[in-house]
């Protein structure tokens, strides 16, 4: 399976504690969920990545932003636009 996705990750909601220094650089672990949905033209979520014991203790996930898929070679849903509710009337049952 092979996709691109893109992302936008909100810096101001990351928690300074889950990043950590690494060889390289610092470093904050992320979970990346491709979802079956679009909401919002976004099939993308990004969260802090949760320990087991938080996953256990049902804390809640901080999410970082949202995204969508943009290629894929058939095996993940592209994110597309819903489309616009429709405000027309109804013109069948008018008397004019």
């Amino acid at each position: 399976m092979a996709s691109i996705a893109t992302a936008s990750i909100n810096l101001s909601k990351v928690d300074q504690s889950k990043i950590y220094e690494g060889k390289n650089g610092k470093y904050l672990t992320v979970t990346i969920v491709l979802n079956d949905e679009t909401k919002y033209g976004n099939n993308v979520s990004v969260s802090e990545a949760q320990t087991k014991e938080e996953r256990d203790a049902k804390t809640p996930k901080n999410y970082l932003g949202n995204g969508k898929v943009v290629w894929t070679d058939g095996n993940v849903t592209l994110a597309e636009r819903e489309p616009q509710e429709s405000f027309e009337a109804e013109t069948s049952d008018l008397p004019f």
